[in-house]
């Protein structure tokens, strides 16, 4: 029995973590084709769309890159999102 919910574990952790890539991948892409079509409608053009999807469809695979990474544990988080080293020493008073 204990097996049995280990394997369903592993299933709905796999089920997510493609879910997470996938998410990772479409949301760039549709944000920056709806802002090419925006331009592009207010510009009066037809190539702003293709060149905002290229960009969307690099920044997805970079997100996915880095997901993978994390995962593998090749790289850390990143430091730019947490507190730096300067910052935690700068609340300290030198005595």
């Amino acid at each position: 029995m204990k097996r049995r919910k280990d394997d369903e574990r592993i299933v709905y952790q796999s089920l997510a973590m493609i879910t997470q890539f996938s998410l990772n991948m479409i949301v760039p892409i549709a944000m920056m084709c709806a802002v090419g079509i925006w331009l592009d409608s207010k510009v009066g053009t037809s190539w702003i769309t293709i060149l905002f999807f290229v960009i969307g469809a690099v920044a997805g695979g970079q997100n996915v890159y880095r997901m993978a990474r994390r995962m593998c544990g090749g790289e850390e988080p990143d430091r730019g999102q947490g507190v730096s080293d300067e910052d935690d020493r700068s609340g300290e008073k030198d005595e």
